[in-house]
């Protein structure tokens, strides 16, 4: 069939909606297949799913031809290099086909029934027990940042306030005045933020070199005013505060319970085929 006769073909196709009126192939094909190769069958569905951004019957007919094509190439490159096939690729193929269904398997176990809760006390143990895994890579702070305008009013209550951001009503003040002026507002007094992340808001890097817990640093261009007020801060090489840890920490003690717990799961796979006769030792 030539490529223009397999357009005309596909756009009747895709147009009429279905295969029952055209018998079009062996009777025997399942419901909603426009396409056979062998055992392998390629539906309508599939076709929907390709053509549903085409504009025109032609662009649809060519969508659905270059994706028959591309499935029907894919299957026969697979069945001419099964029949090719060495006993030394079948075995890597079943040991393939083995190790995606224990996958399966051990998945399924892990998220139906492995226990996800961590304690604060099974945390702040792991934590001491492993301190050399928490260092930091970065320096880290707490603080307040505000990018204001070159002219912005009132600067030195504002930085008086900033000196005492524990005060809620200090606080109150620097919102207030930060949605009236400010270009850019951050507080994050009770979230620890990485150096880099600060930095990029701010012009330079010299407030890292000096950085410091309960610091003013001022930065200025052309256009704006940098305020960065440090409420706290831990320096790279310093061990990690634990709530800065916390999702690593996690991360780490699921991953050894889910070791623990699949190696459980195995021994009792075995066990129990063992106790029920389903593996049995010849003599």
């Amino acid at each position: 069939m030539t490529t223009l006769r397999i357009y005309r073909f596909l756009a009747i196709l895709l147009a009429v909606g279905g295969l029952s009126a055209c018998n079009l192939f062996q009777r025997d094909l399942k419901e909603g297949a426009v396409v056979q190769l062998g055992s392998y069958y390629l539906y309508r569905s599939d076709l929907d799913q390709v053509t549903a951004a085409a504009t025109n019957a032609e662009d649809s007919a060519r969508y659905a031809d270059q994706y028959i094509r591309r499935w029907a190439t894919d299957l026969l490159q697979y069945q001419a290099g099964k029949d090719h096939s060495s006993p030394e690729t079948e075995a890597l193929v079943e040991d393939y086909r083995r190790s995606l269904y224990v996958a399966e398997y051990e998945r399924h176990l892990v998220d139906k029934r492995m226990p996800k809760y961590i304690s604060e006390a099974e945390a702040d143990t792991f934590y001491v027990r492993h301190a050399d895994r928490f260092v930091l890579q970065e320096n880290i702070l707490e603080g307040v940042l505000l990018v204001l305008p070159a002219d912005a009013p009132s600067l030195p209550e504002l930085k008086q306030k900033l000196t005492n951001i524990a005060d809620e009503e200090n606080i109150e003040y620097i919102e207030k005045y930060a949605y009236r002026h400010a270009a850019g507002y951050e507080l994050f007094n009770t979230q620890w933020r990485t150096g880099n992340q600060i930095l990029m808001r701010m012009p330079s890097n010299k407030w890292q070199k000096a950085l410091a817990p309960n610091k003013l640093f001022e930065e200025r261009d052309t256009a704006s005013i940098y305020l960065l007020q440090v409420t706290d801060c831990r320096l790279a090489g310093e061990q990690m505060p634990i709530e800065y840890a916390r999702p690593t920490i996690d991360k780490m003690i699921l991953a050894e319970r889910r070791v623990t717990f699949l190696k459980t799961q195995r021994d009792e796979l075995y066990e129990d085929a063992v106790r029920y006769g389903k593996i049995r030792f010849n003599k």
